[in-house]
């Protein structure tokens, strides 16, 4: 079949009107689609960059469920250092209640009666005041010890010679503490010896209504108590030097440590020589309020191991030793960025919480000991300071992880924006070229019939 042939004016105007169709037909798709470049033929530079862009785009946001989970792993370890905390202040609080309670087993000894009836007969004064007043030193070897109306008595120390001076030492060990005193005791009294042990620290010392002087220990610990006294012949008569002074002080100093005879003077016979004087021990009675907080305690205590186990989150516990690892981006090997968290072995044991008894056991708390419960309550306070340790490395550790996970979310809309704008149509724009293109369509389309009556005018000429 023969071509049909076109005069060049409908031939023209037919090709436009072909391309308006074809530009209409791109725009449709764009419109369609929502985006400029649908393949690598329409633009392979934009068309491969935003793949590439999307593509770790995606692999980011696969990360943010790990590093979602990593965040309330850590919350809720440190929800259980929130709870393991109070839980040790509990057990402060119940600490304090056991010290609140008087010791019943605190060391006690009543040397014999420095006074007696015939004293307190003779003097009109109580035996108590006259055990105080009695001077520590024999300063009247030539008459009898007793107090008299006229004289006050002294405890038969050593005979003080005239010109002679006089240095009294006491010693006092409790537990690892030891309390040493000498004074220049010539016109020293039983008074003087009492203030003298109370400023120790380490035992308390009273004379009661029996005339007896007696030694107290602050704590539960055994005290070990000695008293000697020791003369010398100053150089100076009636002012001796400090050295002179100390140098009696040691003599008097190895009386007291039970190194030489008795002095039963106050009713502590120092016999044991190997030892630093008289040993004085509690007694075994126990006080019923701080046996009823042992139960309270040591429940307290088991808790702390039973939140810490409970503190896990999707199979991972950073109070029970487990590790854990929070990848931040999307890359492997040496390149890849990750938050390594090593969790601790929380327990009573590892925070140092002995188990608490009734009896002196070693490795345990005894709660009828003082010297215990000082020791606990000390180990109380370390336990806190390590939780806040572990509280602020968790809370450290967390905001990285926080900040991460934002930064994962900022990068990753970065991402799909770029590669969006690479690729994505503008549907304004896009409208107003397709509402272009449908003008010149019916321009095209008018200039094609224009065309078609101009060929026919030519038919006319042969009518």
């Amino acid at each position: 079949m023969a071509n049909t042939i076109l005069s060049n004016g409908v031939r023209n105007n037919l090709l436009t009107l072909q391309q308006t169709t074809a530009q209409q037909s791109v725009i449709q798709n764009r419109l369609a689609t929502g985006k400029k470049v649908n393949s690598a033929i329409d633009n392979p530079v934009n068309y491969f960059t935003a793949l590439s862009l999307n593509d770790r785009s995606s692999q980011l946001t696969g990360l943010l469920d790990g590093i979602s989970n990593g965040i309330q792993t850590i919350q809720a370890a440190s929800k259980g250092i929130d709870g393991i905390t109070k839980l040790v202040q509990s057990l402060q609080s119940t600490v304090k209640q056991a010290q609140a309670d008087a010791a019943q087993n605190r060391p006690t000894k009543a040397g014999t009666a420095l006074a007696t009836a015939t004293e307190a007969a003779v003097t009109s004064k109580s035996l108590k005041d006259i055990a105080l007043d009695k001077r520590v030193v024999d300063d009247n070897g030539a008459t009898a010890n007793t107090a008299t109306a006229t004289y006050s008595g002294n405890v038969g120390g050593p005979v003080l010679a005239a010109g002679d001076e006089a240095t009294t030492s006491i010693t006092l060990t409790s537990g690892s503490t030891t309390y040493t005193a000498s004074f220049l005791s010539t016109n020293a009294t039983v008074r003087d010896v009492v203030n003298e042990i109370n400023k120790s620290g380490i035992a308390t010392a009273f004379v009661d209504e029996k005339g007896q002087l007696n030694i107290k220990g602050i704590g539960s610990e055994k005290v070990q108590f000695g008293i000697g006294t020791a003369t010398f012949t100053p150089a100076a008569p009636g002012a001796p030097t400090s050295a002179e002074i100390a140098a009696a002080g040691t003599t008097a100093l190895t009386t007291a440590q039970g190194a030489t005879s008795d002095n039963p003077d106050f009713g502590f016979a120092l016999t044991d020589n190997s030892a630093a004087g008289t040993t004085i021990t509690g007694s075994s009675i126990t006080s019923a309020v701080r046996s009823n907080l042992i139960d309270q305690f040591n429940d307290l205590r088991d808790k702390i191991d039973d939140l810490a186990k409970d503190s896990s989150f999707n199979g991972i516990n950073l109070l029970a030793g487990d590790r854990l690892t929070i990848q931040f981006n999307e890359k492997t090997g040496k390149n890849q960025t990750k938050l390594d968290i090593q969790g601790s072995n929380l327990t009573s044991d590892n925070l140092g919480i002995p188990k608490a008894v009734n009896t002196q056991l070693t490795g345990f708390l005894n709660f009828q000991n003082d010297a215990d419960l000082d020791k606990a309550t000390q180990s109380l306070t370390g336990a806190l300071t390590s939780l806040k340790s572990l509280a602020s490395t968790l809370g450290s550790n967390l905001s990285v992880a926080q900040t991460r996970q934002d930064f994962t979310k900022e990068l990753t809309n970065v991402l799909t924006t770029g590669a969006g704008n690479l690729v994505l149509a503008d549907p304004n724009e896009e409208g107003a070229s397709l509402l272009a293109l449908n003008t010149r369509q019916q321009l095209s389309q008018t200039a094609l019939s224009l065309a078609n009556q101009a060929d026919q005018g030519v038919l006319r000429l042969f009518g």
